[in-house]
């Protein structure tokens, strides 16, 4: 069975990039966590994100509803481990959720897990890396790197709000009739725009922005500073 090995709060710390500040500095915490539907984009650091404890900086890019959490497989950061040659604790990746047992990329647009006994999430969308995620690592042409190997790691929503600890079992109760995929939805937004017209699919289970560059077949724009 799929299980929670983490559970990740990242507090305001300074970073080497254009904020100054972030949270994405994501560290394993003992005990259970309190989930609750977050504030919109744009409110206060300490209301954005799902998780109480945990400090989103950037609050008109991340954080909100429908970026409530964030999930990473332990198995991808394991095999990051190789391919950079150092080791990733859980939270590397500013991930709130580090799992271990379950398909985070082939996860649909729209799968529900149920976390514990009383939290439940819904899948989002995929992860797009950001100029500070490539500051936080500091590995030259991060961006690029991240984004060939298109493992994104999951967003979610709380559709159910409740409280979880590492160690928590991890059902996945339902997904949607359609083919998009965390995976799938990453590659159609990054390098593969042709895919847009298939992530039009799962129209009823995208977030806004997502959809409309779909409609308007139109991929993210990645920071070209990570050179």
């Amino acid at each position: 069975m799929a299980r929670l090995v983490s559970v990740n709060l990242g507090l305001r710390r300074p970073i080497a990039a254009k904020s100054g500040w972030s949270g994405i500095d994501k560290r394993p915490t003992d005990g259970p966590v309190s989930l609750r539907v977050p504030a919109p984009k744009g409110s206060g650091p300490d209301e954005i994100s799902g998780l109480l404890g945990d400090t989103i900086c950037d609050t008109a890019s991340h954080g909100g509803p429908n970026q409530a959490v964030y999930a990473y497989a332990r198995e991808d950061l394991d095999r990051w481990q190789t391919t950079l040659g150092q080791s990733l604790s859980c939270g590397s990746f500013g991930e709130n959720l580090t799992t271990r047992g379950l398909d985070v990329t082939g996860a649909l647009i729209g799968e529900r897990w149920q976390v514990g006994s009383q939290v439940v999430l819904e899948v989002t969308g995929p992860r797009i890396p950001c100029a500070t995620f490539a500051a936080w690592m500091r590995h030259h042409g991060w961006l690029k790197t991240f984004t060939r190997q298109a493992v994104p790691g999951a967003y979610l929503r709380i559709v159910e709000a409740g409280a979880i600890a590492a160690g928590d079992p991890i059902m996945v109760t339902s997904r949607p009739p359609h083919p998009v995929s965390i995976g799938l939805a990453f590659r159609a937004l990054t390098l593969e725009p042709h895919l847009l017209g298939t992530v039009l699919e799962a129209a009823d289970y995208l977030e806004a922005e997502i959809l409309e560059r779909a409609r308007r077949r139109q991929p993210f724009t990645l920071f070209p500073s990570d050179e």
